[in-house]
């Protein structure tokens, strides 16, 4: 760690790496409590984010990979088999990706805004290296995509691709930086669509691995808005609704993209799903 932060580029601040600990520590303890069956299912708040670090350097706000240190923990004290990430953070998890890339037993699957960061990157056509040839799927979107396309990528691709894998757990990637009022990106989901999502992805968890689900916080920089997608995700998990109200949910569903945007986009996503032997 002293070599790796010993570069002028890769400096970091004072206690960054003490408090990265904590925020890596809380997806081990998040990962642990559900395959131990003390809890349902897990959140964890975790902050810094993890998923661009690369193993040799941090990289956009990311200082540990926090959900690949909590998976390779879970694998060599808990004897964890196959484990499936989805990261629906808006950019690209390329961390996770890079650590994962020649492996078969973690499937990663990244739905990310096509060309946001790492800039001008998409990823479809890295599917994975060696062993891991196929375990890798990206998914990138279009600028303006909303609702119907993210929970299209899913069930047309995530969830079959979590069908052919058979995870023994699975893990959520969980940025809110999709949403339409995030200054980072320029997508339009709202806190119903991270319900609806979470909610999708629980289901195939229920059908396929008992219901082993982990959620680990990644991105989201709308300030005003995150609270109100992270609830709705909250409420997902626990099966509790509060009676808390989006205040812009009806303005943001007001601006979904139109019906062509929509169609076009599902059309890429078919194709891909194609591509991926999973139509």
């Amino acid at each position: 760690m002293a070599a790796a932060c010993s570069a002028k580029r890769r400096r970091w601040g004072r206690a960054v790496y003490e408090i990265a600990c904590l925020s890596a520590g809380l997806a081990c303890a998040a990962v642990e409590a559900v395959l131990k069956g003390e809890l349902d299912n897990a959140y964890s708040l975790s902050r810094p984010p993890g998923h661009h670090c690369l193993p040799d350097q941090s990289m956009g706000f990311c200082f540990l990979a926090n959900i690949p240190i909590a998976v390779e923990r879970a694998k060599a004290q808990l004897g964890l088999g196959k484990v499936a990430i989805i990261d629906w953070d808006v950019h690209h998890g390329n961390g996770t990706q890079h650590i994962y890339l020649q492996r078969d037993d973690v499937l990663t699957i990244s739905l990310h805004q096509d060309g946001c960061f790492p800039p001008g990157y998409a990823g479809e056509d890295d599917r994975g290296v060696g062993a891991g040839e196929g375990y890798n799927i990206n998914i990138p979107l279009l600028a303006g995509a909303g609702d119907d396309s993210w929970r299209y990528a899913l069930e047309t691709i995530v969830i079959p691709a979590l069908v052919r894998f058979e995870p023994e757990l699975i893990i959520i990637a969980c940025g809110y930086d999709a949403n339409a009022m995030d200054p980072l990106a320029r997508m339009q989901l709202h806190s119903d669509s991270f319900r609806a999502m979470t909610e999708q992805v629980q289901q195939a968890a229920d059908r396929l691995c008992g219901g082993k689900l982990v959620m680990v916080h990644e991105g989201g920089y709308a300030e005003s808005y995150v609270p109100f997608c992270g609830l709705a995700v909250m409420e997902a998990l626990s099966g509790i609704r509060t009676e808390v109200q989006d205040p812009l949910l009806e303005f943001i569903q007001q601006q979904q993209p139109r019906a062509t945007f929509a169609q076009f986009q599902r059309q890429a996503i078919d194709r891909l799903a194609q591509q991926f032997g999973l139509q």
